[in-house]
């Protein structure tokens, strides 16, 4: 039994302790925003925060995260920051096919919680672990400053 908090709920999950916490948050939560992509960490599409830092969840083992906090991009809404970036992907149409946008809004909210104001290189090394095959990331880059001044109120 693994018991630990998705989106400010406890829960206590009775399985293997190294099973990928991706499984875990789609296939016994059956939370679906997190994808699946490379399974080795590279894509980013898997990205959750865990005690407000993002992890890839397919490289990281339930036992991981015992006893802390996790959260998915359902729940990614309930942060300034996180709530910001919804809104700025909104306001500039960043999505296209939209498989790596949760990993992508994920990074994006744990990018501006660190760095209020990042620079074009802050968001570009930021982002730089999460991969988008349709090549959204000049308006990835432009959500992100939106976003920024948005969670600062400006």
């Amino acid at each position: 039994m693994v018991n630990f908090s998705v989106n400010g709920a406890k829960v206590s999950v009775p399985i293997e302790d190294d099973t990928p916490l991706l499984w875990v948050i789609r296939d016994v939560l059956g939370m679906t925003g997190t994808k699946f992509g490379c399974g080795i960490g590279q894509c980013g599409a898997c990205t959750v925060h865990l005690d407000g830092e993002p992890i890839r969840s397919c490289l990281t083992q339930v036992s991981d995260v015992a006893d802390r906090e996790v959260t998915t991009i359902e729940g990614v809404g309930a942060t300034k920051a996180g709530k910001a970036v919804q809104q700025a992907w909104l306001n500039l149409e960043v999505v296209q096919c939209g498989y790596c946008q949760s990993g992508q809004i994920m990074t994006a909210a744990a990018l501006i919680a660190a760095t209020p104001e990042p620079s074009d290189t802050d968001i570009d090394q930021g982002m730089s672990g999460n991969i988008c095959r349709c090549g959204t990331y000049v308006r990835i880059r432009e959500a992100v400053k939106e976003a920024a001044k948005a969670a600062a109120g400006k």
